[in-house]
C-alpha cells in the first residue's frame, strides 16, 4: 500500500516538474515572496517612515505676480505706485474632510485678522451696519437682484420671483445671511468641546465670505484663494505662530496700490481692485494668465491701461507639506513687474485747475445763500435765483456731511441728544399720521395733502417701489388708477388697495400660503408693513429733518455746533460759545463763512452749483494737460481692499464724486455752439463776412419767436464778426433759417440740420473725443434748426468734446483723437511706445472764414460783454460764452470756450458749471487757469486761497 503510494506521488510530481504549469508556479512562488518581503520591510520595519513621506510631500505650483507698473505725470512725477504688504490666502489641501472642522479653522482664521483690526474681503454683497443689521452693498436696485440671482444659482434675473415662490426676490440681507449661513453648516458650528458656538454677525458674515470665495475655486481646489490683503507684519507672525491650527492658510508678500494727490487725480487714474467675476473671459482675451484672483484696474487709466501696467506673473513649483512648508523647489519662473505709463497731464497744473474750481464754487455758493424763506418767485430769473439758508442747513443732514446715526448713541453730545429727540417725536406724530390717511375710509386725495404729508406718501411708493413691492413694471399706465396717481387726484391708500387686486402690488410676504387672504387683510398687513419700515428707516429720518428744519424746530444753530461736536470743523471756543448763547442770525452769518473759507465744501453740500469740469489741451498737439472733475474722491480708500463704507457714501453723494464732470456731463452747449453756425453759414454762403442782420430784440419769422438775450432791447445792425461778439440771438437764428432755405427758397428743417450736423460732425462733435477714459456718446441736435443754432435743440456734448471743437479752432482745422497718454516705460525707463495723438480728421474751409470767427471769438473778450471779467488777465485770449438752461426752478448751465494766446495759440481751456448761474462763472475760471498757466499767479497762492469773489460782470449769451 505505501508502495503504491511513493509510486503515485512520484509519477505526479515527475508530470508536475515536466510540465510547464510547474516552472510558471515556481515563480509566481518566488514573485509573491519577494513582493510580500517588501510589503512586510515597508509596512513593519520602514512604515511609518513611508507613511510619513507619502502624507508629506505634495507637489504644489505657486504663481508669483510682478509688480504694477507706475503712473507719472509728463514731468515724472509720482501719481500711482506699489508698497509692500502682505497678503492671506487660503489653500484647500484636503487636510479638513469635515464643514465644521473647515469652519472652524477660517473661524480661527478671521478672529486673528480681527484681532490686528484687518477685514475679510469678498464678493458677497452684504455688510453689517452700525447697528448690526445686515444690509444690500450693491449699487442699484438692478444690481441687488443680479446678486439675489447668483445667489439662487440662477442665470438671469427674469427667473426670480417663479409662481413656485421658490426665488422671491424681496429677499432681505438678514434673509440671505440665514440663506447662506444654513447652506454652509454655521448654524450648526460647534467648538472642540462640541459645544453650539453662538457666532456674532459679523462672524457669520465673515465666514460666509470666505465660504463664497473658497466656493469659486471648487473645481481648482489647489489654487489658492485671497481673503485678506494689505495685511500687517504683525498680522502675518500671528498667523505663522498658529500655522498647525490653519492648514492651508498662507501669507504672501504683495503690494498695495498707493496714489499721490488722490483727490485731484482720481477721475483719471481711477483704482484698482478684485477681478470682477463677470469680467475674467473679456480680459483673458488681451492676456491668457488673468486669474479670479488677480488685482486689475477698475476704473479710469489703471483700467484702460491695465495689460500694460500688470507685471508679467512668475511660477514656481515646489514640494511641500501637509502644512505648507516647502521642501524642495523644482523649478521657479521669475515675475517681472509692468511697464510704467507718463500721462500728458501737468499735476501742479491738474492741481490749480481743482482748487480754482473749488474756489468758484464756494464764492458762487456763499454769495447766493440768504437769510430768507421764499427768495425766489415763479418769475426769478435763472441766473438770479437765491438759495434759502435753510436748504443749506438741510443738506449737512441729507448728503449725510453730519452723521445722524450718532444722535442717538451712546456719548453723544448734548446738542446731538436734544436733535435726536426732536426725531423721535416728529416721527411718533407723523406715523400715527400717516396710519391714519393710510388706514382712513375718506383719505385725502395727494394734490390736496399738505406738502410735508404729500412728501411723505411719495416716499413710501418709492420705497415700496424699491423693495419691488409696488412692482412697477406690472402697472398698466394706460390704467384710470395709475393717471389718477400720476395727477395726483386718488390717494396711496386707494392706489395700494387697487394694486392688489390688479396684480402690482406683490402680495406674497403679506398672505399666509396656508389659508385664503383677503384683499383687506393683505391691505391690513401691507400698511402694518409700512409704519415698522418707516420707524427704522435712516432716509425717512432725513426727510422728517427736512421739515424739522422748515419749520424752526431744528435750527441752524444746532447743527453748525454739532458740526464742532462730530468734529467735520475744528472747534473754535470762540465761535462755540456764541453759537450755545443761541444767536441764529450770528449762525447764518458764521455758516456762510465757513462757506467761503471752504471748510465747508461745496461738494459736501451738494446744493446749485456743487459740481463742474476743466480741461487743458495743448491745441498744436492734442494732449491733455489738465483733466479736472470736481469733486473728486480719495482713490485709496477704494483701492486694494476696499472701504465698503467710503464707496457707499461716495454712491449715495448728491455732488456724484465717482461721475466724471469733465467726461460724462452733457449738457446743452448753448451760445458756445455759436461759431459753428458762423462757420456752416459762411461756408454754405447763407451769409457773408459783410452781409448784415437787424436784431430787433426778437426773431419772430418762426413761431414760437426766439428772443435775444438782450430783449427788450436790441443789437441794431450785425455782421458775423459782431454778432459773435455780441452772441446775437437773432442773427444766429437768421442763419440757422437761411441754412434751412434751399437755393429755390423752399424751407426745409431737415435741410438745416443736415447742414449744421456736417459741420459740426467735421469739428468732431458726432463722436468721443479719443480720450482712454469713459466718456459719454455727444449728440448733436436734430430738432429745431433755428434753435439747434444757438446750441439748444437737444445737442448735449461733454467738456472734453467742446476741448477738441474749440482746439481745432485754435489750430485751424486740426482735428486731433486727444490722448491722456505720453509714453510707457519698462521697468529700466526705456521707453517702449511712445504716444503721439492721431489727426482722423481735417476741416478744411477758407482762410475767410477762419479769419471771421477767430476774431469774433476775440472781441467776445476785448470788446463783448466779458470784457470786464479779463481785464486784469495780461494774456491775448479768444473765447466763447454759453449759458443753457434746463430748468426755470434752477439755475442755468454754465460754459466757456477758450484758446490762447490768440495771435499763437497754444492752449485751449473750456470750463462747465452745471447749474453754475452764469458764464460769468466759468469765464472766471478759464481766466485764472489762464493766470496761473503763464505765470500771473503762482500754485502756492492758490493753494492758501479761499472763495474767489464772483464778478457783478453780466455776460450776454
Amino acid at each position: 500500500m505505501i508502495r503504491d503510494l511513493k509510486d503515485f506521488f512520484g509519477e505526479f510530481f515527475e508530470k508536475i516538474k515536466s510540465s510547464r504549469l510547474f516552472i510558471l508556479g515556481v515563480i509566481y512562488i518566488i514573485m509573491i515572496f519577494v513582493l510580500g518581503s517588501k510589503l512586510f520591510t515597508m509596512q513593519m520595519v520602514n512604515g511609518k517612515e513611508a507613511q510619513e513621506e507619502y502624507v508629506q510631500k505634495i507637489k504644489k505650483t505657486v504663481t508669483t505676480t510682478g509688480a504694477r507698473g507706475n503712473i507719472y505725470d509728463r514731468n515724472g512725477n509720482l501719481l500711482a505706485y506699489n508698497k509692500l504688504s502682505y497678503t492671506v490666502t487660503i489653500t484647500d489641501v484636503g487636510y479638513y474632510k469635515k464643514p465644521n472642522d473647515k469652519n472652524n479653522m477660517y473661524y480661527r482664521l478671521i478672529q486673528i485678522l480681527r484681532k490686528h483690526d484687518q477685514k475679510i474681503g469678498g464678493d458677497f454683497l452684504v455688510e453689517v451696519d452700525d447697528n448690526g443689521e445686515f444690509y444690500y452693498t450693491t449699487k442699484s436696485d438692478s444690481a441687488r437682484l443680479r446678486f439675489i440671482a447668483d445667489m439662487y444659482g440662477l442665470k438671469s434675473t427674469d427667473e426670480l420671483d417663479d409662481k413656485a415662490g421658490k426665488y422671491p426676490s424681496n429677499i432681505t440681507a438678514q434673509e440671505m445671511v440665514d440663506k447662506k449661513a444654513k447652506t454652509y453648516g454655521l448654524d450648526k458650528m460647534k467648538d472642540e468641546a462640541g459645544n453650539l458656538m453662538q457666532l456674532t454677525n459679523q462672524d457669520k458674515l465673515d465666514l460666509i465670505n470666505v465660504r463664497y470665495e473658497m466656493g469659486k475655486k471648487l473645481y481648482r481646489r489647489f489654487e489658492p484663494t485671497v481673503i485678506a490683503s494689505n495685511v500687517t507684519e504683525e498680522t502675518k507672525v500671528d498667523i505663522m505662530e498658529n500655522a498647525a491650527s490653519l492648514i492651508g492658510v498662507d501669507v504672501e508678500n504683495d503690494t498695495y496700490r498707493v496714489y499721490n494727490d488722490a483727490v485731484y487725480f482720481s477721475d483719471i487714474i481711477g483704482y484698482t481692485g478684485k477681478m470682477p467675476d463677470d469680467k475674467l473671459d473679456e480680459l483673458l482675451k488681451e492676456r491668457p494668465d488673468y486669474t479670479l484672483n488677480d488685482i486689475v484696474g477698475r476704473t479710469g487709466i489703471e483700467e484702460s491701461l491695465d495689460s500694460t501696467l500688470q507685471g508679467s506673473k512668475g511660477s514656481k513649483t515646489m514640494i511641500v507639506d501637509n502644512v505648507g512648508r516647502i521642501m524642495q523647489t523644482i523649478s521657479e519662473v521669475e515675475s517681472s513687474a509692468g511697464n510704467d505709463v507718463y500721462l500728458t497731464i501737468d499735476k501742479n497744473l491738474q492741481i490749480a485747475t481743482y482748487r480754482l474750481i473749488e474756489q468758484q464754487l464756494a464764492g458762487i455758493l456763499s454769495s447766493k445763500i440768504v437769510n430768507e424763506d421764499n427768495p425766489n418767485s415763479e418769475g426769478t430769473d435763472s441766473t438770479r435765483r437765491r438759495i434759502p439758508v435753510k436748504d443749506a442747513y438741510y443738506q449737512l443732514i441729507g448728503n449725510n456731511v453730519l452723521d445722524i446715526t450718532r444722535f442717538s448713541k451712546e456719548g453723544a453730545s448734548a446738542i446731538e441728544q436734544g436733535l435726536n429727540a426732536k426725531l423721535n417725536a416728529q416721527k411718533e406724530n407723523v406715523i400715527v399720521s400717516i396710519n391714519n390717511e393710510l388706514t382712513s375710509g375718506a383719505p385725502t386725495v395727494m394734490n390736496a395733502l399738505p406738502e410735508d404729508t404729500k412728501e411723505y406718501m411719495n416716499y413710501i411708493h418709492t420705497a415700496l417701489s424699491k423693495k419691488n413691492i409696488i412692482k412697477n413694471d406690472n402697472i398698466d399706465t394706460k390704467s384710470e388708477v395709475y393717471q389718477a396717481w400720476k395727477n395726483e387726484t386718488t390717494t396711496l391708500r386707494d392706489y395700494l388697495f387697487i394694486g392688489i387686486s390688479s396684480g402690482y402690488i406683490e402680495t406674497s410676504i403679506f398672505s399666509d400660503d396656508t389659508t385664503y387672504s383677503s384683499a383687506e387683510e393683505i391691505y391690513s398687513k401691507l400698511v402694518e408693513y409700512i409704519v415698522n419700515m418707516l420707524k427704522d428707516d435712516p432716509e425717512f429720518d432725513k426727510l422728517l429733518y427736512k421739515y424739522l428744519i422748515k419749520n424752526n424746530v431744528v435750527t441752524g444753530r444746532e447743527l453748525c455746533l454739532a458740526l464742532f461736536d462730530q468734529g467735520i470743523l475744528n472747534m473754535d471756543e470762540n465761535a462755540y460759545n456764541l453759537l450755545m448763547t443761541g444767536n441764529e442770525g450770528f449762525a447764518f452769518s458764521f455758516f456762510v463763512d465757513k462757506i467761503s473759507r471752504i471748510e465747508i465744501t461745496p461738494a459736501q453740500l451738494a446744493l446749485d452749483p456743487c459740481s463742474a469740469g476743466a480741461v487743458v489741451t495743448d491745441v498744436n498737439t492734442g494732449e491733455v494737460r489738465a483733466l479736472v472733475s470736481y469733486p473728486g474722491y480719495d482713490n485709496n480708500r477704494l483701492a486694494n481692499s476696499m472701504d465698503v463704507a467710503y464707496f457707499n457714501k461716495l454712491l449715495v453723494d448728491e455732488s456724484l464724486p465717482l461721475y466724471n464732470n469733465a467726461t460724462q456731463t452733457k449738457k446743452a452747449p448753448g451760445s458756445t455752439f455759436k461759431p459753428i453756425t458762423a462757420i456752416a453759414g459762411l461756408e454754405e454762403h447763407v451769409i457773408t463776412p459783410n452781409d448784415t442782420v437787424v436784431c430787433t430784440g426778437i426773431y419772430d419769422t418762426i413761431n414760437p419767436a426766439i428772443k435775444c438775450w438782450v430783449y427788450p432791447g436790441s443789437h441794431g445792425s450785425e455782421n458775423v464778426v459782431k454778432a459773435i461778439q455780441d452772441s446775437c440771438n437773432v442773427y444766429f437764428a437768421e442763419t440757422g433759417h437761411r441754412l434751412s432755405t434751399d437755393e429755390n427758397g423752399v424751407y426745409s428743417s431737415e435741410l438745416g440740420i443736415e447742414r449744421l450736423r456736417k459741420y459740426a460732425s467735421m469739428f468732431g462733435l458726432d463722436r468721443k473725443s479719443g480720450i482712454e477714459i469713459e466718456e459719454n456718446e455727444p449728440q448733436i441736435s436734430d430738432i429745431n434748426p433755428e434753435q439747434s443754432s444757438l446750441g439748444q435743440g437737444n445737442h448735449s456734448f461733454a467738456n472734453i468734446q467742446l476741448a477738441r471743437y474749440v482746439s481745432t479752432i485754435a489750430n485751424q482745422g486740426t482735428v486731433f483723437e486727444l490722448s491722456l497718454l505720453d509714453k510707457v516705460c519698462d521697468q529700466y525707463g526705456n521707453v517702449v511706445k511712445d504716444y503721439t495723438p492721431e489727426s482722423k480728421a481735417h476741416v478744411d474751409i477758407s482762410p475767410d472764414t477762419w479769419a471771421n470767427v477767430k476774431t469774433g471769438m476775440n472781441r467776445v473778450i476785448k470788446e463783448g460783454s466779458a470784457r470786464r471779467v479779463f481785464t486784469d488777465l495780461n494774456i491775448n485770449i479768444a473765447g466763447k460764452t454759453g449759458t443753457a438752461q434746463e430748468s426755470k426752478t434752477r439755475a442755468n448751465h454754465a460754459f466757456f470756450i477758450s484758446f490762447a494766446p490768440f495771435e499763437s495759440p497754444e492752449i485751449a481751456v473750456t470750463v462747465n458749471i452745471p447749474y453754475g448761474y452764469s458764464s460769468t462763472n466759468a469765464a472766471v475760471i478759464a481766466k485764472n487757469i489762464y493766470k496761473y498757466y503763464y505765470n500771473q499767479i503762482s500754485l502756492d497762492y492758490i493753494l492758501n486761497n479761499s472763495a474767489l469773489d464772483v464778478s457783478d460782470v453780466r455776460i450776454g449769451d
